[in-house]
């Protein structure tokens, strides 16, 4: 095991793109670190440069005590699963596992030891004699996995490994390498585009967007203090809601929140949180309302002026909570975040909804007898609300942006 250090990692091609620009990380001995972003950001890019399978541009990388920046892959003791699974066709689960260790000439009864070790571990063991084609999707990524759990590497490297699974099979790998790095406890860098896997997965993750690192920090950290407007709509699941909304002081003292024709009381709470807010009374900001925090306000003991009073465009069942959609009278949020995020969903042509008019998603609680079509109050908790500067997208905390 060792510590990962990497010191304003940067990668430049020929043709001048940047894939990765001044890349600072540590990552601890032991630690599971996720890397995680839209497609491009760079993330897998950063990997392969720990790997020693891309050439950096600048910057260093330090395994342990050693800087391998001219050090080769195979001499770097990492181990690395790759999303395609990289099984050899021609030989049968033991083998397989045993193959870098075979390289290695190491004796074959410890080989045979270690493999029929890790593959107990993995679930493997009833396994060891068949090819890579009569095995299903998880018992591939899992002899992929165990190819380099064999090796006891310093660092495992995932570059998405979890990708090729259908949404099943996801969840309980996931669930296996979970256990697999605690009890190991091998350093873990792992790439991912999924924020579900990077949220429980991680001791830490990384955000990336266009080869830059935006934030990094415990998951629930970056949840509930994003930095910016982008990690705020890239982290949860379905994503942050944003509208522009007016802070007003009203009678008493008391913070509104304006959305055109409606408008929200914010408790004391909000601009203790947030002193910043104090300069931005009675200008536009960006306002961020996660999903989970609004709710069917005839489930809750909801004061008026926390209620939306909306029509329900669109309600999905989930079972376990109910995801209702519904247009407010409140400006869009149109900015380079939030179209990089709604390009990474695949929803470049999706926009607010006509008039001014923004469509937000919450999730209520499956008791909620809520139809579409039909008028819905909705509650807001306003304690919970996130704020960030319409110019730049930066959070809005202590201080001013």
């Amino acid at each position: 095991m060792a510590e990962v250090v990497l010191t304003r990692l940067g990668k430049a091609y020929a043709d001048g793109t940047r894939a990765v620009t001044d890349l600072s990380l540590s990552i601890a001995d032991g630690e599971f670190l996720v890397l995680v972003g839209p497609s491009g950001c760079g993330k897998t890019t950063a990997l392969r440069m720990i790997a020693g399978l891309e050439a950096i541009t600048e910057g260093t990388i330090h395994i342990g005590d050693t800087v391998v920046n001219d050090v080769a892959p195979r001499d770097r003791d990492v181990a690395m699963v790759f999303q395609s699974y990289a099984l050899y066709p021609h030989l049968n689960v033991h083998d397989n596992l045993a193959f870098g260790l075979t390289l290695r000439k190491m004796p074959e009864q410890q080989i045979d030891e270690r493999v029929r070790r890790v593959a107990k571990m993995l679930g493997l063991h009833d396994h060891l004699d068949r090819k890579p084609r009569n095995l299903s999707g998880g018992q591939r990524q899992r002899v992929a996995m165990g190819r380099a759990m064999v090796r006891a590497p310093q660092v495992f490297l995932m570059d998405e490994p979890l990708s090729n699974l259908d949404a099943k099979l996801r969840v309980q790998v996931r669930a296996q390498i979970a256990r697999m790095q605690r009890d190991l406890g091998v350093t873990t860098v792992y790439v991912t585009h999924d924020q579900t896997e990077a949220m429980t997965l991680g001791d830490r993750v990384a955000v990336m967007k266009n080869g830059v690192l935006q934030q990094v920090g415990p998951p629930q950290e970056l949840y509930d203090r994003p930095v910016n407007l982008f990690v705020a709509g890239f982290i949860g699941s379905p994503g942050m809601n944003v509208v522009t909304g007016k802070l007003t002081f009203g009678e008493e003292e008391k913070l509104w929140l304006e959305l055109n024709s409606d408008a929200l009381l914010l408790p004391a709470s909000v601009l203790h949180d947030r002193p910043a807010l104090k300069h931005r009374i009675g200008q536009d900001v960006i306002v961020g309302i996660r999903p989970e925090d609004m709710e069917d306000a005839t489930l809750v003991d909801a004061s008026e002026d926390r209620i939306l009073h909306v029509v329900a465009d669109l309600v999905e069942a989930m079972g376990s909570d109910v995801l209702v959609h519904f247009p407010v009278d409140a400006s869009p949020v149109v900015t380079a975040d939030t179209r990089a995020l709604a390009g990474d969903t695949g929803d470049d042509d999706v926009l607010p909804a006509a008039n001014g008019r923004t469509v937000l998603v919450g999730r209520f609680s499956p008791r909620t007898k809520v139809f579409e079509g039909q008028p819905v109050a909705v509650w807001v908790d306003t304690s919970r609300l996130h704020f960030f500067d319409p110019a730049t997208g930066s959070s809005i905390w202590n201080k001013e942006c």
